[in-house]
This record gives C-alpha cells, structure tokens and sequence, in this order.
C-alpha cells in the first residue's frame, strides 16, 4: 500500500501520514434529501516507535468536509502534541483549537491514535474503552431510498442481518415499508432524516410505523425545531432518535425532552473520546444510544464497534454496502460484529 506521507515531524519518531480515497457504494444511496454513489474519504496513519494506527474521515457531503477541507487541517496539525502515553481530552482540546467543525477529520486523528494504542498496550480497543462484548447489540442494514426491485435485491444482500433499517422521509413512506414487509417480518429501524413536516400526520405515521414492526425513528423532523420533535417524543409509541441536532457532547443535554435518545456517530463526535463522553453523558441523562455510522470502511467500523456494547442499538453496516472497502470485513456472526483480542481495532487487510 502506497500512502501520500507528510512527515509532519520526527520527534519521538512519530509520522502522520494520509491518503484521499474514493469509497463506492453498492447501490446508490438515496436519503429524503439527497443521493450519492460515493464517498470521499481520507485514510489516515499515525506511526510510533515500530507501531501503526489506522483511522479514517468518512466526509459526506452535508457535513461539509472534503478531500481539501482535510488535507488544510492535516497541515496545521502538528504531531509534537501527540504525546505517549496519549492524554485523549487534551488531544482533542488541541485539535478543536486549530480550527472549528471539522469533525470527521479530526475522528481520523482519534481512531488512528485509539488504535495505536491498543497496539502498543497489546489491548484490544474495546477493552480500552470499557466494553463487555457479552453486551454487543446486534447491527441494522440500511435500505436507502428506491425502486421496490432493487429494495427486493438490497434485502437479499442482508442476509445475515436480524434489523433492516429503512430510509424513509418522502411521501412514500408506507409504500417502502409495505414493499419490505412482503419480503421479510425482521424488526426494522427508520430514519426520516428530518423529512418529516407535519406533526399531526407524522404521530399518526409514528402509530402505523409501531404497527408495523418499527423499534426506532431518527430525526424525524428538522434539527433545528426542537419544539415539533418533542411534540412528537411525548406522544409517539416509538422511540424518537436525536440524529442531525446531536453532533457533539455540548448537544447532548439540549436532547433531553426533545428525544428519547440519541445517535452517536465517531464522524460526528470527532472520534472515539468524545463518543465514549456522549455516550456516558446520555445515560446520566436517562437517554437511550445508538451507535451509528456514516459511508464507512472497516475501519471506522472497528472503532464504533468497540463502543457498541456500551449502546442499545447499532447501525454499523459501512463494510457491507461498499464495493472496495479495502480491509477485510470484520467477523460478523448472528446479527453482530465480534469483538476479538486482537491488539487495537483489530484491522485486517485484505490479501
């Protein structure tokens, strides 16, 4: 593997090094605002003493980072700061102080580091961040947006799956549930990704939607109207899951009352650290987690996987609806990742 290396300094023998890449999905991705057959991602490597971390930037495009917004942050990063035995909360004080936002970059610098230290310590990451992996949830497939053929054919390819998590938010909500609901009785998940408008037909579709099987239902309206979501929180029969509104631990507490729980994403929480400091701070608050993932390879899989067990649900599904995820697919078996002693995330390439 040829990685484009910027030796941004060589004190303790330490390198950062990064690499633009293109991750394909399967099938095109259609969410109730927007599609994409690609991700841009940036793969990230932290070099000490002998050892490698791996960590990645997963950037879609509604976030607003790109390979250009990551490689202007990766040049004011300087790996001085990097000290071992890492100090995880001044790291990432650090990186926030080089620029705002940013946070899918920033989780890249925290995964790679998780993952070195894991190596160093001879620790698996999940061990590290406090996991049982006795308690590890079982991980949804996603279903974006489409025709009924090829939502036919998306259901096929889950196999192995016990949850499909179905992207709704258009005005053929029922009809995608109804189509999927001929193939298979599996629970689902929704996400509305804030496509939802109305309160009062958005209760009733919540009622039709628990009928139906549903366990859970993310952003169902807009991020930025707190008052319709707990309108609707305090009266749907499903659980309402903050997505879009909780990007970090500052937004955490503004989701009580507003949700029954929240979506954690290391691309959101600019990492590992933080995620494990959301997650903490959402069970002192009687939230409810989801651990969730954007376009991912295995690697940013493996690092929301070692958090998982610590969450109510999963939806870490990255690897399986890519087309050249080029690490091995971790182990997964009876509807979960497993989580093996492997030093780190536990990273495979393929042959």
């Amino acid at each position: 593997m040829i990685f484009k290396a910027i030796i941004l300094a060589l004190i303790f023998n330490m390198r950062l090094m990064y690499q633009p890449f293109d991750l394909q999905l399967r099938h095109p991705f259609t969410i109730a605002k927007f599609s994409r057959t690609s991700t841009p991602l940036m793969l990230v490597q932290i070099a000490y003493e002998g050892y490698t971390g791996y960590g990645e930037a997963s950037m879609v495009p509604y976030m607003g980072e790109s390979h250009q917004t990551a490689t202007d942050f990766l040049s004011k990063v300087d790996v001085r700061e990097f000290k071992y035995p890492f100090d995880f909360a001044a790291i990432i004080h650090y990186l926030d102080s080089l620029a705002p936002g940013n946070p899918a970059i920033k989780a890249a610098i925290d995964i790679a580091l998780h993952d070195l230290d894991g190596k160093i310590k001879q620790q698996p990451c999940w061990q590290l961040m406090g996991s049982d992996p006795a308690l590890t949830p079982v991980s949804s497939i996603t279903i974006g947006i489409d025709t009924p053929e090829v939502i036919v054919q998306k259901l096929r390819e889950a196999e192995g799956f016990k949850v499909i998590k179905v992207k709704l938010g258009r005005d053929n909500d029922k009809d995608l549930i109804n189509i999927i609901r001929s193939i298979t009785d599996l629970p689902l998940y929704v996400d509305a990704n804030q496509g939802w408008t109305d309160r009062e037909r958005s209760l009733d579709l919540c009622h039709w939607l628990h009928e139906q099987g549903v366990q859970l239902i993310e952003q169902p309206m807009l991020k930025t109207d707190a008052e319709s979501n707990a309108w609707l929180t305090g009266r749907s029969p499903v659980p309402i899951i903050g997505d879009e509104a909780v990007q970090r631990l500052a937004d955490v507490e503004k989701a009580k009352g507003v949700y029954h729980g929240i979506n954690v994403k290391l691309m959101k929480s600019a990492g590992m650290y933080e995620a494990k400091q959301m997650i903490d701070k959402a069970r002192g608050l009687g939230l409810k987690v989801l651990i969730g993932c954007m376009s991912e390879t295995s690697c940013a899989t493996l690092a929301a996987a070692a958090l998982a067990p610590q969450c109510d649900w999963a939806d870490i599904d990255g690897p399986f609806l890519t087309t050249n995820n080029r690490y091995q697919t971790p182990e997964f078996k009876d509807g979960k990742y497993v989580l093996n002693n492997d030093a780190g995330l536990g990273l495979k390439f393929k042959n």
